[in-house]
């Protein structure tokens, strides 16, 4: 592979750092300007918690928490999708509306994943108690 195909691979402890930093810098603009990411990371303070007292074993403890977390990525992504067509102009598209709302379904199928996993996993322990 030529080293100008590679050149975004970190390659040095500088490199990784300066990757770490853009990262950092996509999750505060991320903060800044998306309520519902700001909603998504309250609810997380809460229920990753809940999920690590809850959860039955180490690997129900371990999907309870990871589907919080997809929730956050797919919703990062979905606002970098969105800044991008915004980008692109202000004017309604019809292929700029789908891919926004592309990214909302996205968001909408990675919740209900978390729901039906937290339901799975604590529906016997909520079922044992009745």
């Amino acid at each position: 592979m030529a080293d100008s195909e590679n050149s975004h691979a970190p390659r040095t402890p500088f490199r990784a750092w300066q990757a770490f930093v853009w990262s950092l810098k996509g999750l505060r603009a991320t903060w800044r300007v998306e309520s519902s990411f700001r909603l998504e990371v309250y609810l997380c303070l809460v229920l990753v918690p809940l999920g690590l007292y809850l959860g039955p074993s180490p690997a129900e403890k371990f999907l309870l928490v990871s589907v919080l977390l997809l929730i956050l990525l797919v919703e990062v992504l979905n606002s970098a999708l969105e800044a991008v067509v915004d980008r692109w102009g202000p004017e309604h598209h019809e292929l700029a509306g789908r891919a926004k709302d592309m990214g909302s379904a996205a968001v909408f199928l990675a919740d209900v994943n978390a729901a039906v996993c937290w339901l799975l996993i604590l529906w016997p322990l909520i079922n044992k108690d009745s």
